[in-house]
């Protein structure tokens, strides 16, 4: 894919630069002091829409990788539907918030009213804001899903009022984009129709009374174990990133303007992951340094056995060393460390009225 984007390498950075810029309890907290500890006294309830960096087991057993051994060994110690050896995005930013982590719409069903207060987790791992798996329900139908809760009156509009949305976009389009060769010289259009989709989705959230809604910022794709090397990460591709959270950031911006108040946040996770990447997680409120940090802990064909049974990847010693977990998705140890690295501006964004 490298050599078919590097043509257009310069053409990003021309549209950029004429822009302006199992147990679902939540995170325990073994170091106190780090930054993300300092909770939010906002909302009260957090429902997500997105993809595997927030799905928190909304894929049925049979169809994802994340309920296969050997994900989930660091929590709760089994697979759990989670694209992790433990907790993902959406686990710590409930600690944050002081709430258990919303139940995933699949087993509402199973969850008494007591569990539901918390929220509902729409995530689904592989989707993105348009489609692209057809096992997962893209964004606009996780809304769907969202809106039809809302007409059983699961969630009255006082409920919506003290809650929060987190929105994720992990970049899922854009591999699906290039999976299936289409132009590249219409990529940059494309990044524009994701951007806009998303402002779509978030005026819908927003118009059905929730009080707070948060869209992380694309990762740096092209740091990804998938796409980088241990020397470096991919420039061409972090081009293609930094276009659309250029978009990103100018429809956030209209949104509050026209809102009066700063209703629309971006979770910063393109200079999180970038400022771990290049201090190895020291000084980012982790408890561990990344010697490797674009090293995976599960390499190779992660969660695969063979005819025989042999295993088609490799594990590292401890995960708690590997900000990486497999060729996209960080670790347990790797998601605390964002969030540390977000730390207190996180909290004072959410909190702003």
């Amino acid at each position: 894919m490298d050599p078919l984007i590097k043509p257009f390498f310069s053409l990003l950075l021309f549209f950029s630069s004429t822009l302006l810029f199992g147990e679902i309890n939540g995170v325990e907290g073994s170091n106190q002091h780090h930054q993300y500890h300092d909770h939010l006294y906002g909302p009260k309830k957090l429902f997500v829409f997105g993809d595997s960096y927030a799905d928190t087991g909304n894929i049925k057993k049979s169809h994802a990788v994340s309920w296969r051994v050997p994900y989930g060994i660091t929590f709760p110690g089994k697979p759990s539907g989670r694209f992790s050896d433990g907790r993902v995005s959406t686990d710590f930013l409930a600690r944050l918030m002081r709430i258990k982590s919303p139940i995933p719409y699949l087993w509402k069903d199973y969850a008494g009213n007591k569990r539901l207060r918390y929220g509902m987790n729409f995530a689904y791992g592989g989707t993105g804001v348009f489609n692209t798996q057809s096992s997962s329900p893209n964004m606009t139908i996780q809304i769907n899903l969202f809106e039809h809760l809302l007409g059983d009156d699961l969630y009255s509009p006082s409920d919506l009022s003290s809650s929060l949305a987190l929105v994720s976009v992990a970049g899922n389009d854009y591999s699906n984009y290039l999976t299936l060769s289409r132009s590249i010289a219409e990529l940059p259009a494309f990044i524009k129709q994701v951007v806009d989709q998303t402002e779509v989705n978030l005026r819908r959230i927003h118009a059905f009374g929730v009080e707070k809604i948060a869209v992380p910022s694309l990762q740096p794709l092209g740091c990804l174990p998938l796409y980088a090397s241990l020397q470096g990460c991919n420039d061409t591709f972090n081009a293609l990133v930094n276009y659309h959270n250029t978009l990103l950031q100018q429809v956030v911006a209209k949104l509050n303007n026209e809102t009066n108040h700063s209703t629309f946040i971006i979770f910063d996770f393109y200079n999180a992951f970038l400022t771990i990447f290049k201090t190895k997680g020291e000084n980012s409120g982790g408890s561990r340094r990344f010697e490797t940090p674009l090293k995976p802990c599960c390499e190779g064909s992660c969660a695969h056995v063979d005819d025989k049974g042999e295993k088609k990847y490799r594990l590292c010693d401890d995960p708690k060393s590997a900000f990486f977990w497999d060729g996209l998705h960080p670790t347990q140890q790797g998601w605390e460390s964002v969030y540390s690295v977000l730390g207190k501006n996180l909290t004072a964004s959410l909190i702003k009225p």
